[in-house]
């Protein structure tokens, strides 16, 4: 069974070592999280979550608000949605379900407030795998857009897709 708790600057040491796995990077090059300052920081706009299986870190979840966020990654979006970003730590753990049951859980948390009404993610466009990840879990394919230095497809799932698929 796998549970999201948050993450703590007790986890910067395996953040940082997860951060520099090869599958990882090859999903996330281009980004530093600063980790340091992140952990510290807590705005009402983001959680930042480390999913366990049975006491044993996994992964990695990060939820955040994009209208609120600082940065405006995502740029000028309406109010009550979310954007998730989650990754499992180490290789021996991809293809067992993990990230599954993690995203699961992190739409459930995002859409028990009923002011969300639709959730964003967006996977690198060569990341085939991650593309399929999310249609299996009812997102639909908005648009190829860059993000920095990214070339990325934004996907969306609507409240009414993720309650008739769950």
């Amino acid at each position: 069974m796998i549970a999201l708790r948050t993450a703590t600057m007790d986890d910067l040491a395996l953040l940082r070592y997860w951060d520099e796995q090869p599958h990882v990077i090859a999903a996330d090059p281009n980004d530093d999280w600063g980790w340091e300052t992140e952990l510290g920081h807590q705005p009402v706009w983001r959680e930042q979550l480390i999913a366990e299986l049975e006491d044993r870190p996994i992964g990695f979840v990060q939820i955040i608000d994009p209208a609120l966020e600082d940065t405006h990654y995502w740029g000028d979006v309406p109010s009550g949605l979310r954007a998730i970003d989650i990754w499992i730590g180490e290789q021996r753990d991809l293809g067992k379900g993990y990230g599954t049951q993690m995203m699961r859980l992190a739409l459930a948390r995002c859409f028990s407030t009923t002011e969300v009404s639709a959730v964003l993610i967006d996977p690198f466009c060569s990341n085939l795998r991650a593309h399929r990840f999310y249609e299996r879990l009812g997102f639909l394919f908005v648009e190829k857009r860059r993000f920095g230095e990214d070339e990325c497809f934004v996907y969306r799932l609507d409240r009414h897709r993720y309650c008739d698929a769950s």
